[in-house]
């Protein structure tokens, strides 16, 4: 076996997702195939957060070169996951700037002598800003989280080479299960293969106990049987994509996706210029380069919630969309708004406006009463002035667990349960007219940055945290196996909940 080198690591941000050294390669997940070899470097890497005053870029110089214990304390990390809660260092908790991972790693003995071998490094995401060493050398630079990106490290690896000559085009093949489906949109109408489809599902954090935002097969075989129990058919990759792992098992059951780019926060003027449009741009080109091939996949969302009603936003937000229609015309696009219908500069070019609305919670809080009033109003004014199909991308109510009040009060299960139940009786006077899909949010309690209107992070799950369902899930469960089987079945008494009745099938 011939010694490999110490892949080490500087990245911004909370999370290394996971990466992986492979023969041959491309920005496609990795697998092995007759002409792949895979290692995966998940597990423990050494790793040290940056806690002094200087910040800034330049100061690896003193670390790069040599490995990462010579200067200074080291802590087992594992990989994936976020670094916030797996240390007792309260420093962690909330920490933002320049940390390290480190990782020695062993290459076959062909990989580092072989010609024909092409070595390619690739990282699954690191948020948000990654810089990666090779044996000392910077090979790899990437700005943005979520999304892989990769580096081919022959020439590194292959210590024992002077130079490696041009060997022309290598055979790399590998097989991917194919799904065939077409994506229409009529003026009050969503259609798959043709035929009208109903989003009733949730938004979803990839978020969990421990690990945060790393990725767990565990977790996520829960969270598919959970949207199985509920009945859901669809969920938004709200506010960034998600692992390829959640993507693929979408494809396998049949949940349908909006994918959804990082593009969150962009609330102020000076956010729409043209820096960030061009960085805009590549992100979509990274999201739909890595995704175009899920059928799940029926439409991309370039934004949640922008300032939207600002002039410099009607542009920036209309470039978007025509790069993403671009680079895919096969798939509508939107973005998710809470400005005001009249106001929205961004709404004339997307296929589907998708609205977010918390009346009751954020707005007139405590007034169940006003619910179907406003929700009329909204889905009226926005569909006489865009005539599009028309989906509620976020509605909802904090709730912790365990908290019951008759009459319902805010926080409570009861109050989550009656917002719930006002929202639906206003979605079904429009549901078989324009509006196309409701998600609720969310899916399941995650955790945020700590503030005095967050109890342990956002508790609008209709899961705990742990995956335990509140009253709401069963108010949910209810209604979206109605849909289901209003659609399954539309001409026969609605069929009993039972697993043969599943909504992926």
């Amino acid at each position: 076996m011939a010694r490999g080198s110490a892949v080490a690591w500087a990245a911004l941000g909370p999370l290394l997702w996971g990466c992986a050294l492979g023969l041959q390669g491309g920005m496609l997940y990795p697998q092995e195939s007759p002409s792949r070899e895979c290692k995966k470097l998940d597990g423990l890497w050494s790793f040290r957060a940056d806690f002094s005053d200087n910040r800034r870029r330049g100061f690896e110089e003193q670390w790069y070169r040599r490995p990462l214990w010579e200067s200074g304390p080291t802590v087992d990390m594992p990989v994936p996951s976020s670094f916030n809660d797996i240390s007792q260092d309260w420093r962690l908790r909330h920490f933002v700037g320049w940390v390290w991972y480190e990782r020695e790693v062993i290459l076959p003995e062909r990989w580092t002598q072989d010609l024909r071998t092409r070595v390619v490094l690739r990282i699954g995401s690191a948020h948000s800003y990654a810089i990666v060493w090779v044996n000392g050398v910077d090979t790899l630079e990437h700005e943005g989280g979520y999304l892989p990106f990769e580096a081919d490290i022959s020439n590194l690896v292959q210590v024992q080479l002077t130079a490696q000559t041009s060997l022309g085009p290598v055979s790399d093949f590998y097989t991917l299960p194919v799904g065939i489906r077409t994506v229409a949109v009529t003026k009050s109408q969503f259609l798959i293969n043709g035929k009208p489809f109903y989003f009733h599902g949730v938004n979803k954090h990839e978020d969990a106990d421990i690990r945060g935002k790393g990725f767990d097969w565990p977790l996520l075989v829960k969270d598919f049987n959970l949207l199985r129990w509920l009945g859901a058919n669809a969920f938004r990759t709200s506010h960034y994509p998600y692992a390829e792992e959640v993507l693929q098992m979408c494809d396998r059951y049949g949940i349908v996706v909006i994918d959804e780019c990082p593009g969150v926060g962009l609330a102020l003027p000076q956010f729409f210029n043209n820096v960030s449009l061009h960085h805009h741009m590549q992100v979509m080109e990274e999201v739909v380069r890595r995704d175009k091939n899920h059928p799940a996949v029926v439409m991309w969302s370039v934004a949640n919630e922008p300032a939207s009603h600002l002039e410099s936003a009607g542009y920036y937000l209309k470039m978007v969309i025509a790069h993403t229609k671009a680079l895919d015309p096969s798939r509508p696009v939107t973005f998710v708004s809470n400005s005001n219908y009249a106001a929205d500069k961004g709404a004339p070019y997307v296929d589907v406006i998708c609205l977010n609305s918390y009346y009751s919670w954020y707005h007139d809080y405590g007034h169940l009463e006003l619910i179907q009033l406003q929700l009329a109003t909204q889905f009226e004014n926005w569909y006489k002035k865009y005539q599009k199909p028309i989906i509620q991308s976020e509605y909802g109510a904090e709730t912790i667990a365990g908290f019951h009040q008759d009459p319902p009060l805010m926080f409570t299960e009861e109050y989550q349960k009656s917002l719930l139940e006002q929202y639906h009786l206003g979605l079904d006077q429009k549901r078989r007219k324009y509006v196309v899909g409701e998600l609720i949010w969310n899916f399941a309690d995650f955790m945020t940055e700590q503030s005095p209107t967050r109890v342990l992070g956002n508790k609008k799950g209709i899961f705990t945290r742990q995956r335990q369902p509140k009253s709401a899930a069963f108010l949910l469960r209810e209604r979206y196996w109605k849909i289901a089987n209003e659609t399954r079945y539309p001409h026969s008494v609605a069929k009993s909940q039972c697993l043969e009745n599943s909504p992926f099938t």
